[in-house]
């Protein structure tokens, strides 16, 4: 129905420069709309004909990271102080970066066998609800992270402070590193 714009475009503009150019961005709007719908249900057809290759090369992936980690053990400076302003920011790329969420994708997806294990019956039961449970996972797992965490830095910062954190401090880089070359290589075995 977009035609009338681009009369409209090329009558305002007296050119029919000025209509084919707006049938170009109206042809494009479209196609970008149908490739925006169609592209999940084909990557998730990708993803099923694909799924032992994908299996082994996100396997790979995760030890590497687990390795380049272990070689590479400097923090970045930037870290040091996070604006409060860009806290939100800086939590989201995390926990992208992170996988948040990401374990749940293969239970959802009806990749992993839900008939021996009760957790993943659970995480089937609940992601496969619907859209409303999944939200309510999302903020319940939310706020526990948050009451928790909170309360570590509540009492950190109230009873030990700073000398306490830069004397006791030992680095969880390693042990994230060691989990997820070990992860890995589970997932590894089992894709195999």
């Amino acid at each position: 129905m977009g035609w009338p714009l681009a009369v409209s475009n090329g009558l305002l503009a007296q050119s029919q420069r000025a209509l084919l150019a707006a049938l170009g961005y109206l042809a494009f709007g479209h196609a970008l709309a149908v490739f925006a719908v169609t592209l999940p249900f084909g990557m998730l057809a990708a993803l099923l004909a694909w799924q032992a290759q994908i299996r082994i090369g996100a396997a790979v992936l995760v030890m590497g990271f687990g390795v380049a980690l272990l070689i590479w053990q400097r923090h970045p400076r930037a870290l040091v102080r996070i604006a409060p302003s860009r806290l939100a920011l800086w939590s989201f790329a995390v926990a992208i970066a992170h996988g948040a969420g990401l374990m749940l994708v293969p239970i959802y997806l009806g990749l992993c066998r839900t008939d021996t294990d009760p957790g993943h019956q659970a995480a089937s039961a609940l992601a496969g609800a619907n859209l409303g449970m999944a939200l309510v996972v999302a903020v319940v797992h939310t706020l526990a992270m948050i009451a928790v965490g909170g309360a570590m830095a509540w009492l950190v910062y109230r009873y030990l402070g700073l000398k306490f954190v830069s004397r006791s401090w030992f680095n969880l880089d390693k042990v994230w590193a060691c989990s997820l070359i070990l992860v890995g290589a589970l997932a590894l075995v089992l894709a195999t």
